[in-house]
């Protein structure tokens, strides 16, 4: 059951371009989501649980159909790509598949340091798209910003959970040879190189009450 509160939008986003790390296509996207996805699992962001992607024709374009299927082995299996292509939905033998998206819950601390398992609580994805492989994170919650959702502060919250996502973001950095980009700023935040800026407070000490834009 989530905890947290949860953007539509996100309050941060990081694009890795990975042309250079690794081809494209579908065992090079699930080796490259596996190594990733180690990272942020030794973080205690994402524990991998499921893959969910859609399906596209070439030339026509998306089907909007979604499969979803289990990590009962690790992503970088041997058998998985035959998994996933053998899940290709029957009447559109042509269908390539889009982002593979790696699902899964991961921990915030509070503000006592008490770790809480949330559904979701980073969102990765890779691309095996033929012109080029790339990589995706995206966070949705407030633990990583000074100012909870209703602009009130949580230092502690914040202290806990900004540096783990910081260090994240280092080692994938490190990983795939390249820094993440950060992505288009939203109501809800600004992504920094390692992080989300946050806003400047009201002459009060409050943030932003962005919980009618929830």
């Amino acid at each position: 059951m989530s905890t947290l509160k949860r953007a539509p939008r996100p309050c941060g986003s990081w694009f890795w371009d990975l042309e250079e790390y690794a081809p494209p296509g579908l065992e090079s996207a699930l080796m490259t989501a596996a190594r990733m996805t180690e990272v942020l699992r030794k973080h205690d962001l994402l524990l991998p649980q499921q893959l969910e992607y859609r399906w596209y024709v070439p030339g026509s374009g998306g089907i909007n159909i979604m499969t979803t299927l289990a990590c009962t082995v690790p992503l970088d299996d041997a058998g998985v790509p035959d998994l996933v292509r053998a899940s290709r939905p029957v009447g559109f033998p042509e269908a390539e598949v889009d982002d593979l998206y790696v699902i899964g819950p991961g921990q915030w601390l509070d503000a006592d340091g008490e770790a809480h398992r949330e559904p979701r609580l980073v969102e990765f994805s890779v691309s095996p798209a033929p012109v080029g492989l790339s990589a995706e994170l995206t966070v949705h919650h407030d633990v990583w910003i000074e100012f909870d959702f209703s602009g009130r502060p949580h230092p502690d919250v914040h202290r806990r959970n900004s540096p783990r996502l910081a260090a994240a973001l280092q080692d994938l950095n490190a990983l795939c040879g390249v820094n993440g980009e950060p992505g288009e700023p939203t109501i809800f935040g600004l992504a920094m190189e390692l992080g989300i800026a946050s806003p400047e407070p009201y002459d009060d000490g409050s943030g932003p009450d962005l919980t009618n834009s929830l």
